[in-house]
């Protein structure tokens, strides 16, 4: 099946929150864990308004999303969203959604995007060319660290 790609809307918060719980938890998180993380992985209508998303389709259903905030200098973006549905990973979506938004982000003229990175992911963003920088606190689970990823355009 062929997928596509669209830009998110207000009106997709509730497919992307659902696709963002299914992901994570496909990495083997049990449910007191998704719990925790719920409301850092909710996609309200509000930040589809203030931040540019990328959503790939295999006709109706959502199989992936991405989504870029741009920093206040203009010069940085942090993907805050990178999620595949479990039954599309490893089969391209995530690295045409990233095409999307890198071609998106060198257009802008950024010279670095970052992200906070599930462990789990690692190997995928090592392999579009990120790399570790340092560790930082998780926003959902105390205690907890994540990878801090960096990569220079």
């Amino acid at each position: 099946m062929e997928i596509t790609q669209r830009a998110g809307a207000p009106q997709d918060a509730m497919i992307l929150t659902d696709l963002s719980m299914r992901s994570k938890q496909s990495n083997g998180y049990d449910d007191a864990f998704m719990e925790a993380c719920r409301d850092e992985l909710t996609v309200t209508p509000e930040l589809l308004q203030a931040h540019r998303y990328w959503i790939a389709e295999a006709g109706d259903f959502v199989c992936g999303c991405v989504c870029l905030a741009v920093e206040e200098d203009g010069i940085r973006g942090e993907i805050t969203a990178f999620f595949v549905d479990p039954e599309w990973k490893r089969k391209g979506e995530g690295r045409l959604l990233w095409r999307a938004l890198l071609e998106y982000a060198q257009q802008l003229g950024l010279e670095a995007l970052c992200l906070d990175a599930d462990p789990f992911a690692v190997p995928f963003y090592e392999a579009l060319g990120f790399r570790q920088v340092k560790d930082v606190p998780s926003a959902s689970i105390p205690g907890r660290t994540l990878p801090h990823m960096q990569i220079r355009l």
